[in-house]
This record gives C-alpha cells, sequence and structure tokens, in this order.
C-alpha cells in the first residue's frame, strides 16, 4: 500500500495473534479488507521469530532519548513518524539476517523462548 494513497490490492500484513489482534472485531475488520492486503498466518505467541518487535523496541528507544520529549500526542506522533522515516538500512539488514539464527534458536527450543 501506499502511504496516503489508496490500497493497491498488494499489502501484506502480520501480526502475533495476540488476543487483541484476533477478537471479533479485529477479525470483521480484516474480513472486511481482505482484497487490500494478504494477512500472514502466523504463530501466536512468536515474539522471537517477529522482527517487527525489534524494529518497535528501536523506535521506542530513539523517541525516548529526544531532547525534548514529546508532550502532547500529536508530538508523539510526529516524533514516531520521523524515527521510522529515519531507520537505517542497515537495521532492516540486521533483522533478516538474523532470521536463519533465530529459526534454529526457536527450533531448540522446541517452539518456546529462544532469548532471540
Amino acid at each position: 500500500m501506499v502511504p496516503g494513497g489508496p490500497p493497491r490490492n498488494d499489502g501484506i500484513y502480520q501480526q502475533d495473534n495476540a488476543r487483541c489482534h484476533t477478537a471479533r472485531s479485529v477479525c470483521a475488520w480484516f474480513e472486511e479488507h481482505r482484497d487490500e492486503f494478504t494477512v500472514l498466518p502466523w504463530p501466536a505467541n512468536s515474539p522471537d521469530l517477529n522482527p517487527i518487535e525489534n524494529l518497535w523496541d528501536h523506535l521506542d528507544r530513539v523517541v525516548r532519548s529526544m531532547d525534548p520529549q514529546p508532550r502532547n500526542l500529536a508530538q508523539l506522533a510526529t516524533a514516531m513518524e520521523s524515527a521510522w522515516l529515519n531507520i537505517s538500512v542497515n537495521i532492516f539488514r540486521n533483522l533478516i539476517d538474523s532470521l536463519p539464527a533465530r529459526l534454529g534458536a526457536v527450533r531448540s527450543a522446541k517452539g518456546g523462548y529462544s532469548g532471540f
């Protein structure tokens, strides 16, 4: 999807199947918008396999290090957008490159927490 533009029917969405993501209202919304993007199947409680969790952590650290700190919701939204747009390509590359090790660690932990 193009930010700010109409859906191009080629989006992909990944979620971790947390309860808030599988509520009836959320499932109904996904069903209503199924032609706009694909929802990837994903096992519940798999933060070790979900690199977006690392991006959220990165964004949190960047915004918390800002001086001055955002003081209201509008400033927080601006700060988050700025942080997101300034994520270096290397951070994305490192997350992608870490996936084989993550998969191996989860296999070794027999699907449990791997410490990644």
